[in-house]
C-alpha cells in the first residue's frame, strides 16, 4: 500500500538524497527556484516578528533567487537560506531539514514532489530544548557562513 511504502525510513533516505542531488544540481546550474515547505519543520533566525509569522500560510513557498540563491547552503540533511520577509524585508536565517521541502519548482512547474516524512530526530542531549542553539552551531561551523552576520 502507498501509504505504508512512503512511511519507511529507506524510502525517506532516497527521497531526501533526491532532493539533495536536485538542489545542488539547481544550484551548480545558476536556476533560481522555488520551495514549497511545511512550516512545521521551518525555524528562522531571528524568529520573525508575530506580524509576519502568523501571515504565513501552512505550507509556505520561498522563491530562491538573488541574495536568496546566493546565502543557500546545503549540508548533511539541512538547508539554510537568509530571505527577506514583508514590507520591511526583516532578514532571518531559514533553516529546514531536506525532507520538510513539499516541492521544487522551476518557473512556476513542479520539478520534484516529495511525498515522504522528515525523519525523526534521535533523542540526543542538546545545549538548547529548542534545537535551535545546535542548528546555529551547525550553521556557523561552516566559515562561508558567518559573512550572514555584522561584526
Amino acid at each position: 500500500m502507498l501509504i505504508d511504502l512512503i512511511k519507511e525510513e529507506e524510502f525517506g533516505q532516497m527521497m531526501e538524497e533526491h532532493i539533495k542531488d536536485m538542489l545542488l544540481y539547481l544550484l551548480e546550474k545558476d536556476q533560481p527556484f522555488g520551495l514549497l515547505c511545511n512550516l512545521e519543520h521551518v525555524s528562522f533566525d531571528p524568529p520573525l516578528p508575530e506580524e509576519i509569522a502568523s501571515a504565513l500560510p501552512e505550507v509556505t513557498l520561498f522563491m530562491v533567487a538573488g541574495f536568496t540563491f546566493e546565502s543557500f547552503q546545503v549540508e548533511e540533511r539541512t538547508l539554510f537560506f537568509e530571505a527577506g520577509f514583508g514590507p520591511e524585508n526583516f532578514g532571518s536565517i531559514v533553516t529546514m531539514p531536506i525532507l520538510a521541502v513539499l516541492q521544487l519548482l522551476v518557473e512556476e512547474t513542479p520539478l520534484l514532489i516529495n511525498m515522504a516524512q522528515p525523519i525523526p530526530k534521535k533523542v540526543t542531549a542538546q545545549k538548547d530544548d529548542s534545537g535551535i542553539q545546535s542548528s546555529l552551531e551547525s550553521f556557523l561551523s561552516n566559515p562561508e557562513n558567518r559573512k550572514f552576520f555584522k561584526s
